[in-house]
Formats: C-alpha cells, structure tokens, sequence
C-alpha cells in the first residue's frame, strides 16, 4: 500500500468530521450555551490526558491513584468502608474478578477487585435528570495489580458534572458530593487512611 492510498481515507474523515463539525455549527453553539461552568477546562484536561496516552479513552476519563507501598487490601479496604460511611454513600456490592478468574483457570491471578457504591437518592435524581447517566450506575472504585504495584481507578467526576448540561442546584450539590467521597476514597484507600 502506498502513502497516498493510507493518507486519502484518513483525510477524507477528517474533512468529514470537520464538515460535520462546520455544519453543525448552530446546534453546538446551543449546547455550549447549557453546560457547566469550567466545561471547557475540563475538556481540555481529558483531552491532554487522552492524547499523552496516545488515544486511550479509557485514561482520558478516569482518576487513579497508585497505592503507597506496604499499604495492605485490608487497608485498603478500610479506607473505602470508613469513607462510604462517613460520606453517607452506600456499599452495594463487590466484585473480586481475580478470585473468579483463579476459580475458573485453577491459576493465580493479579488482584482485580471492584468495589460499587451508590446514594440510592442522588442516582435517582441524576436518571430522572439524563436517563443515559443509568450507564454510570453504580460509582465504582477498582482495586489492581500491576507490576508496579497495586492501583485504585474510579470514573473522572469532574468530567461527570463539570462537562454536561447544567444541573439543578440540589443535583449538583448532590453530585459534588458524592464526587468528593470517590475522590476521598482514592486519597485514602492510596495511603491505607481511616
């Protein structure tokens, strides 16, 4: 294959989606017009994390803290359970995905745990709000065990409530602070706090 027979599609795309972009023109400026304050610095944080990962969505759209050494999963576990109870979000279930993959292969496996919380009032205020948010449901924080060491990553709230349409006062307020209590979690589930 050529240069020219690689380059053609990839232009022709691109020339798409900036006519897509161009002609679109009115309906985006309507929507810029109802996001969140500090949308666009947040748009512009995703989009420095996505291009330095050479175009993994999945980096652009998460937090993760790697865990300090020596912290234990028991700390690190007690460190989330003291913040779901202090931040009054509610531990609805876990996940060891490494232990299933151990039962099923008969082999060890490096630590895969999710941990899911969910304020059973926020959600449904933040569905009735964007149905779509259902796909979000419930805040996870993911335990993992790289070669470096164990990591915790949850979802970008920022992203969440920084870069959407704008939300009602008290589903913001509600919003906010069950961002806080995942970004607690990953602060002191990192140091092996509570």
């Amino acid at each position: 294959m050529t240069f020219q027979r690689f380059v053609r599609p990839a232009r022709a795309g691109l020339g798409a989606l900036v006519l897509g972009v161009l002609l679109s023109g009115c309906g985006t400026i309507g929507a810029l017009g109802n996001l969140e304050d500090g949308a666009g610095a947040e748009a512009g944080r995703m989009w420095d994390r996505w291009v330095e990962s050479k175009g993994d969505i999945a980096v652009a759209t998460t937090w993760e803290r790697k865990v300090r050494p020596g912290v234990t999963v028991d700390q690190i576990e007690q460190s989330l359970a003291s913040v779901s109870s202090e931040m009054n979000i509610r531990a609805v279930g876990e996940l060891p995905l490494s232990k299933e993959l151990e039962a099923r292969t008969g082999k060890p496996q490096k630590l895969l745990k999710v941990y899911n919380y969910c304020n059973p009032f926020t959600a449904r205020k933040m569905v009735d709000f964007s149905p779509h948010m259902a796909a979000y449901l419930p805040c996870r924080v993911t335990l993992v065990e790289r070669d470096d060491g164990l990591w915790l990553y949850t979802l970008n709230m920022d992203m969440m409530i920084r870069m959407g349409r704008k939300l009602p006062p008290d589903l913001k307020a509600d919003a906010l602070k069950v961002r806080e209590a995942l970004w607690m979690m990953l602060e002191k589930g990192s140091r092996g706090d509570f």
